[in-house]
């Protein structure tokens, strides 16, 4: 009787394994509660920015925004930091991650990402009347520079690895470019896509061979780890936005270079 009723019972549990399984999904969840949480730092033009009034800009809060409306679900934001964004996302407070991540495997043993959206690399972004004088590390790698960075991402961590002579200094991410306009500072090293846009802001800065960047870099958006269908899902959607050319039309009304 007992070996009859074992496997009989055994059956009737698989159901309801397969929907906990498939309901364990991001995507469901997101889908059942209506919303999509983004975590993003709000510093980093063009990609994302809070502006004064509370709301968010940039490619990346355009790009979440067509996320959410595929899904169905509106945006919810989630503040955070560069510091403080692995374990953000490994605590389980972001759906996703979005505002020019820069792919690490040192932020891969906590978190997946998606597709890669966008080859990139860190350059200096220097005073116009300075570009000859930093255009390598050899040139960049001493005290007498003053190298400014945001502390946390991946701009310190190149300074640390690459540039140890130089004179760092720490400052948040808005009022960096000022203080290069500034001469309160010499150089700050970025991604060539951030670069490119301050130049556009700031016209006495310019980016220093944004086509050659001191070490290959790539941007893609950060999702949780071992959800297979969520990643499935964002990755879908990427390729079609890049398809049909709303992702390109989305990145040129932030970015070109100088003329």
């Amino acid at each position: 009787m007992n070996k009859i009723l074992y496997p009989l019972a055994f059956l009737a549990v698989i159901p309801a394994l397969v929907h906990a399984d498939a309901t364990s999904s991001r995507l469901e969840r997101v889908l059942q509660k209506g919303s999509l949480n983004v975590c993003t730092t709000g510093d980093y033009k063009p990609y994302t920015f809070l502006k004064e009034d509370g709301q968010y800009e940039g490619i990346d809060i355009a790009m979440a925004e067509s996320l959410a409306a595929s899904l169905g679900v509106k945006p919810t934001w989630v503040p955070v930091t560069w510091k403080s964004l692995p374990d953000e996302m490994n605590a389980g407070h972001c759906d996703i991650a979005m505002g020019g991540i820069s792919v690490t495997l040192k932020r891969q043993q906590k978190a997946w990402f998606a597709n890669v959206l966008d080859q990139d690399g860190k350059i200096p972004l220097v005073r116009c009347e300075d570009v000859r004088k930093y255009q390598t590390v050899e040139q960049l790698n001493t005290a007498s520079v003053r190298l400014i960075e945001p502390a946390g991402g991946t701009n310190e961590a190149f300074v640390h690895s690459h540039l140890p002579k130089g004179t760092l200094t720490l400052s948040d991410n808005v009022t960096i470019f000022q203080k290069l306009v500034d001469k309160k500072a010499d150089v700050m090293i970025t991604d060539a896509s951030e670069a490119l846009y301050q130049q556009k802001r700031y016209p006495k800065l310019c980016a220093v061979n944004p086509k050659k960047p001191l070490q290959y870099g790539e941007k893609a958006y950060m999702l949780p780890r071992d959800d297979s269908s969520w990643k499935m899902y964002v990755d879908q959607w990427l390729h079609l936005s890049k398809a049909t050319g709303e992702y390109q039309q989305i990145v040129s009304q932030w970015l070109a270079v100088k003329k």
